[in-house]
């Protein structure tokens, strides 16, 4: 399989490099950091005013109708650079939007791609991996609850004509909740698992603190509405769970190809006992070993948004779990690696590197684990 980038895909990826490089670069994180600001709304209207945060987009919403493969593209390359701006949780649910939603919602894209708007989707219930079912219950406006109680009690209320839908439960930790104009959340129905848009204002939203930095919350869904992005039969809910996987897994793979460049530069110039780290037989074969991990995410990573892009959903599904796999195993220590051979300085919050380790290990967290990612691969095959 050649995994080579064609001309736009290329262009792409030079272009976000070169953006982010200037926008992101760490004076201007540290400067982020320390004005307390839930993301960088400059960086985040130079990503617009680039087209890059419409390359997704449908082009009834302002975009240029891109799809997984150049999402994938952005994505690794904000998490080479750490990006401080919502692009994950964005681009994950817009695309879910783009390719399940109605031609209204799919024009209602449009803030989003000129930077006037972030969008976000509660991909985890509670103690849930990203594989596993909804913890929040949907039913008809003016109907009853199908599916029970996930563990808030649902207070059934009746609304004339019965053409609208409302959520009751709980959703895990979904970024920029408070920042979104929108949030997509999966809920089963009597039907199947359905998706809708939901407003932040409609639910109870509690801060939560995550590693990286970045806001989060809780959701607790009390009769909230909800706006259904296609039929409740699984498929748009399906279609999110694939993207946020492609998504994490891009990001992941970013994450650590820049760690691995902060690496190769630091023990290129350190020197110890008259010679350069990189001089030393133990320094190059961990560094081989941070290489051949890095080369093994990507491997499986394109193979499977390709295959995702090219609507090949179940063989997508297997090459991301091993992705994923990736993510969680042998990525991780690939971190603990580059943080070890940076000495001291890898555990100083001053030098850059810290970043990219806690982006890794929060990008794990999301995926679930070694054994979560083990029993999703085990079903798969099963």
């Amino acid at each position: 399989m050649d995994f080579t980038l064609d001309e736009t895909q290329s262009e792409l990826r030079a272009l976000a490099a070169d953006l982010l490089g200037r926008e992101a670069a760490t004076e201007r994180i540290e400067a982020h950091e320390a004005g307390g600001a839930p993301y960088d709304a400059g960086l985040w209207r130079s990503l617009a005013q680039a087209g890059l945060l419409g390359a997704c987009l449908p082009e009834e919403a302002g975009g240029a109708g891109l799809g997984p493969v150049e999402m994938a593209v952005l994505l690794r390359e904000a998490g080479a650079h750490v990006a401080p701006a919502p692009l994950l949780a964005s681009l994950v649910a817009a695309l879910t939007v783009a390719r399940h939603g109605s031609p209204e919602q799919r024009a209602a894209l449009a803030p989003l791609a000129e930077g006037r708007a972030v969008l976000t989707a509660a991909l985890r219930g509670p103690g849930r991996d990203l594989g596993a079912a909804p913890t929040v219950t949907a039913r008809l406006a003016g109907g009853r609850d199908p599916a029970g109680d996930p563990g808030v009690a649902p207070t059934a209320t009746a609304r004339p004509g019965g053409d609208g839908w409302v959520l009751t439960g709980r959703a895990g930790t979904v970024p920029y909740a408070a920042q979104a104009s929108a949030i997509l959340v999966p809920a089963a129905t009597e039907e199947g698992v359905g998706l809708f848009l939901v407003a932040p204002g409609a639910a109870d939203l509690r801060p939560v603190r995550v590693s990286t930095g970045e806001p989060a919350a809780t959701l607790t869904l009390r009769d909230s509405p909800g706006e259904p992005v296609g039929a409740p039969d699984g498929r748009a809910a399906e279609g999110l769970r694939l993207l946020a996987l492609a998504g994490i897994v891009a990001v992941a793979s970013g994450v650590l190809a820049g760690a691995l460049a902060l690496t190769t530069e630091h023990v290129r110039n350190r020197r110890q006992f008259g010679r350069a780290l990189a001089e030393f037989q133990a320094v190059t074969v961990q560094i081989a070993d941070v290489y051949i991990a890095a080369r093994t995410l990507d491997v499986a990573m394109w193979s499977g948004v390709w295959r995702l892009a090219e609507g090949m959903d179940a063989e997508a599904d297997t090459d991301l779990s091993v992705a994923a796999l990736t993510v969680t195993d042998a990525a991780l220590a690939a971190l603990h690696t580059c943080q070890h051979l940076h000495g001291g300085i890898g555990l100083d919050v001053a030098y850059p590197l810290h970043r990219h380790f806690a982006w890794g290990k929060h990008h794990a967290h999301l995926l679930g684990g070694v054994e979560a990612r083990l029993d999703a691969i085990g079903a798969l095959l099963s």
